[in-house]
């Protein structure tokens, strides 16, 4: 594996996996994606559920309505059981994994985006293609419906933030 220096990448936040537990691990690389994703001028909502059921980790929305989807992976664990992450690519324009630094970088499949990050910073590795077939007009206006009035509900206390996309 590469050191995060011979990578180009640098951190800020080099504690091993294994010193911390799988949520922290988690709310540490979801934080470091949410401020990369803001520096690449995207709005951000974690824990979205979906219109299939799923609760996918990170929603980006940028400037011209392209829609990246993030999935979170904490440990290699948590890779290898979890395998529902191909429930997302029809709501995203682009789709990635983000992991921590320590994350074997070879078991994310070649064909999706792949983010490294800790609570600080994160970088772009493997830029997500663009899938074969663009999410529809209607799915698409669904998500962005979704996206504000979810946001939209955060912001206040008494409503319900759980809207789900069809």
């Amino acid at each position: 594996m590469q050191s995060p220096l011979s990578s180009g990448l640098l951190f800020l936040y080099p504690v091993a996996m294994n010193d911390r537990n799988r949520p922290q691990i988690t709310s540490e690389v979801t934080e470091g994606v949410c401020r990369l994703l803001y520096h690449h001028r995207m709005a951000c909502l974690t824990e979205l559920r979906l219109g299939n059921g799923r609760r996918l980790d990170v929603l980006a929305l940028g400037e011209k309505g392209d829609l990246w989807a993030v999935e979170v992976k904490s440990s290699v664990e948590d890779f290898r059981v979890d395998q529902k992450w191909e429930s997302y690519l029809d709501y995203c324009d682009r789709f990635f994994f983000a992991v921590p630094m320590e994350f074997p970088r070879d078991l994310i499949p070649v064909g999706v985006g792949l983010i490294v990050a800790d609570r600080f910073e994160a970088a772009i590795v493997r830029s997500a293609p663009e899938p074969d077939q663009k999410l529809s007009a209607a799915r698409r206006k669904k998500l962005l419906i979704s996206f504000g009035r979810t946001a939209a509900g955060r912001m206040t206390p008494e409503a319900d933030s759980e809207i789900f996309v069809l």
